[in-house]
């Protein structure tokens, strides 16, 4: 069973759950359902390294708003960590472990149903934030980018609905890669979730590699056990890319250049 969260304080995820929970039944502070329970929480998703002192579930699934300094208007999921310093929310050089299977089911969803969100770019993003020190699973998905988007209760009801879609359907498993390089919004990894066979576990973005060290690279191979293909953007390694080919030499992952 997995546990959907949303912070109270957050208009994007907090509209989210409360379509949600119109279907679902109230235990104290658990909404309960037949696939998924949801709960809304008091603090920042950020920081909610807490959960499994009070919740064992499978897996987290946090619904959230996304800001933008861009202002692009964007849908976006991904799996959070921090390569160096945590800035927002978990621990310092922590990666989370990744939820890949849902993410590829959601963002592949989102992307049939994209002509309800013609004004948006649909997409994954790089790893980063908080919580990192959860024991299960990981994913945020996010509703961007201005508070007119967060506020806006049909938008909002519209996503959740395509939520409960993947969740209340059978999630199937495919092959999952970690990838390295891009931006962070890694175009060439995005159309190989929505196009490709693979799912993504973490995803190292071009301007974290100069954080990475043997310790963190072993750190994150520990929180992918499944994976077992490393994703390059070949051209989006800079100066770290001998660096990361050696670390993956010493793996059984197959490298495979975009």
């Amino acid at each position: 069973m997995e546990l959907l969260v949303a912070y109270r304080d957050d208009p994007a995820g907090y509209n989210m759950a409360k379509f949600l929970t119109q279907e679902m039944t109230q235990e104290g502070e658990i909404y309960r359902g037949k696939f998924y329970d949801l709960i809304i929480i008091p603090t920042p998703a950020i920081s909610a390294d807490w959960l499994e002192e009070k919740f064992d579930y499978d897996g987290f699934i946090f619904l959230s708003k996304h800001a933008a300094e861009s202002g692009v208007l964007a849908l976006t999921c991904h799996s959070t960590g921090n390569f160096s310093e945590a800035k927002f929310g978990g621990n310092d050089r922590q990666i989370a472990i990744p939820h890949p299977y849902i993410q590829k089911k959601y963002l592949q969803t989102l992307w049939k149903n994209k002509s309800k969100f013609s004004d948006f770019q649909i997409t994954i993003e790089a790893t980063h934030h908080g919580p990192t020190a959860l024991t299960k699973p990981v994913i945020f998905i996010e509703i961007g980018t201005t508070e007119k988007q967060w506020t806006d209760v049909s938008l909002c009801n519209s996503v959740a609905v395509l939520v409960h879609d993947v969740m209340t359907k059978d999630v199937s498993p495919s092959p999952v890669a970690i990838c390295f390089g891009g931006t962070h919004y890694p175009e060439k990894f995005t159309h190989e979730l929505l196009e490709g066979e693979f799912s993504l576990g973490t995803v190292v973005p071009k301007h974290a590699l100069d954080s990475l060290d043997k310790n963190l690279f072993l750190h994150i191979m520990k929180q992918n056990k499944m994976a077992k293909t490393a994703f390059l953007d070949w051209g989006g390694l800079g100066s770290n890319k001998q660096k990361i080919i050696n670390f993956l030499s010493n793996t059984d992952l197959e490298v495979i250049k975009l």
